[in-house]
């Protein structure tokens, strides 16, 4: 059985792990990731380097997620999220030709989808899409059974959807910036009066669980604004099912919020009254949160490699 090093490359962090052909994770750490702010690709890759000289002999090939809009057929990275200096880089040949390994690079929020549509939430669907809430919003759309990526692979880069037209000309009028973990502790301190960088999600989701009316109207007004987006991707696309993945969707209460507000809006459309029938979300947690990167990064390469149908 062939073995694989896969990397889940984020802004803070950059995870890893050893595993096997059927995704089955072997050994598993992070590592910090260099900061954008003062570090160089070559700092980046020295990082890894530890990691692949001491798994090289075990491993047949290299399989890489990463933020960004990237050519995942040949590679190479246009953007790279807060991985800047990875941009305009053909990360997949040069990591290839730094190791002596076949290397493979492919979107996170793609990844994301393609592992929940090989063993998770979308598997057998026919359409479906994944919804990542991290810093920002990313996400993956399966169309007619194949992962949709785009002429320019943007395809489900969610953070850059417009949500406010009076906002447009700051970040704050952006899915990513009002719709990851980010937005909703603004959303909590604006009920709570408090700096929203006080919050992280075990703070927000430990108030909430215990009752807090503040944060609970926090939680809600931000559960309207994700509903109103899944209910708009489900509108345009007509999905079998929606995922939603991420750090704060692993919290129970965020996916009862967030059906009881799919379920107001679509609920009282006032479209109703011309049409019986309008399309309501049907939305379920991913079922590897924050191992379908390293999962669906795996799936790609064996793809793109000829070793999955």
């Amino acid at each position: 059985m062939k073995n694989y090093l896969v990397f889940d490359a984020g802004g803070t962090f950059t995870k890893y792990a050893l595993m096997d052909e059927n995704a089955v994770i072997l050994e598993k750490d992070k590592v910090p990731t260099p900061s954008y702010l003062d570090s160089t690709k070559e700092d980046y890759y020295q990082v890894l380097d530890e990691i692949v000289n001491k798994n090289k002999s075990t491993i047949s090939g290299i399989a890489v997620s990463m933020p960004g809009m990237l050519d995942s057929q040949k590679g190479y990275c246009m953007t790279a999220g807060y991985l800047s200096y990875l941009c305009g880089t053909p990360v997949a040949d040069e990591l290839s030709l730094r190791y002596g390994l076949p290397v493979t690079v492919e979107n996170d929020g793609k990844c994301a989808a393609l592992a929940e549509y090989w063993k998770g939430s979308l598997k057998d669907c026919t359409n479906g899409a994944v919804v990542v809430l991290g810093s920002g919003v990313a996400g993956g759309i399966i169309l007619n059974g194949q992962l949709y990526r785009g002429k320019r692979f943007t395809a489900g880069e969610y953070s850059f959807i417009c949500t406010q037209q009076e906002k447009f000309h700051t970040p704050e009028g952006f899915w990513g910036m009002q719709g990851g973990a980010n937005g909703l502790y603004h959303f909590v301190a604006k009920h709570t009066g408090k700096d929203w960088t006080e919050y992280d999600g075990l703070k927000v989701f430990a108030l909430a669980n215990e009752g807090d009316p503040k944060v609970l109207k926090g939680l809600k007004e931000y559960t309207d604004s994700l509903a109103l987006q899944i209910y708009n991707l489900n509108i345009l696309l007509d999905l079998d099912i929606i995922a939603v993945g991420g750090g704060i969707s692993q919290q129970p209460l965020l996916l009862k919020y967030l059906k009881t507000s799919v379920d107001e809006i679509a609920g009282s459309n006032p479209l109703l009254e011309i049409s019986p029938y309008i399309p309501k979300p049907n939305i379920t947690n991913c079922t590897y949160y924050n191992d379908s990167n390293l999962i669906g990064a795996l799936y790609h390469y064996m793809k793109l490699k000829g070793e999955q149908d």
